[in-house]
């Protein structure tokens, strides 16, 4: 495999753009605190995004945090890596600078090397998309850098809406399984992600630190409920055809309540915050 390494998920600008404001409502705030008391006082903060996108995580956390910032951010799409560079986060919170470097990477290959230097590594939305080895080479990874991770919205597998209906739990479990499903380079994690992470983070000799972070979306949300809703329930039928004829009347009507500001959704996710302490032995 070459550095960059073939495209696996395609995301386009306007769904990164339209899932931000639910993304930075739900990342559990408490994580933030304690990333603040591990980051270095006396020089500039090295925070290296993996997965960045259109760079919303340092959107998000750089303006929560002080001092001067350098954010490298990874990311295999080059059209998402110019997004990046070109809507740099706002001041820290004390008013210093955040600077952004892009390296378009495979970031399942990073190593020690890539990410020396780091005095934080973040990610968004990326530990469901990815095998357990792969969770395991980033894990691996962040370890070896000796620095914390802070690793967020990754879904758990449990989506409730409101009013319910008896198909709902059909399509959960088959949008779970299509999160499992089998690639060239393995079984998905998805919403096994989180836990898998968490006993890695573990055994290699941090501490972690998991929390909810949900989103939670009603009227006001309408596009992105929309938009959600007609992805979760794609990505089902594509698991299991035969519900695409059993679910058409139901798609109607949940897209007629989501246009009508009467549906509510929650998607469950959790944070992790991962801290090495002393190397362990077997690695």
């Amino acid at each position: 495999m070459n550095a960059v390494g073939p495209p696996v998920v395609t995301v386009t600008p306007a769904w990164l753009a339209l899932r931000e404001p639910a993304d930075a409502a739900a990342r559990a705030l408490d994580l933030v605190e304690e990333v603040r008391h591990l980051l270095p006082a006396s020089t500039p903060a090295v925070v290296h995004d993996l997965g960045c996108g259109t760079g919303s995580m340092a959107r998000w956390l750089a303006p929560q945090l002080s001092g001067p910032q350098r954010w490298v951010m990874y990311d295999r799409d080059a059209d998402l890596l110019a997004c990046a560079a070109a809507d740099v986060p706002p001041l820290t919170a004390d008013g210093s600078r955040a600077t952004v470097e892009t390296r378009q990477r495979d970031i399942t290959r990073l190593d020690q090397r890539d990410l020396s230097g780091a005095s934080l590594i973040t990610a968004s939305a990326l530990l469901d998309m990815l095998t357990a080895a792969e969770v395991e080479r980033i894990a691996r990874s962040c370890v070896d850098a000796g620095c914390p991770a802070l690793l967020t919205i990754s879904v758990t597998g449990r989506v409730a809406l409101t009013p319910s209906d008896p198909l709902d739990d059909a399509i959960a479990s088959a949008f779970n399984a299509h999160q499992r499903r089998a690639e060239e380079d393995g079984r998905l994690l998805g919403p096994d992600a989180v836990g898998a992470a968490a006993d890695m983070f573990a055994r290699l000799g941090a501490e972690v630190v998991i929390r909810p972070s949900p989103w939670r979306l009603g009227a006001s949300d309408t596009a992105l409920t929309t938009e959600w809703f007609k992805g979760w329930v794609s990505a089902a039928c594509e698991q299991r055809p035969e519900l695409t004829a059993a679910t058409r009347a139901y798609v109607e009507q949940r897209l007629a309540d989501a246009a009508a500001g009467r549906l509510r959704v929650t998607v469950h996710h959790h944070d992790l915050l991962a801290v090495p302490r002393e190397p362990p032995d077997d690695r």
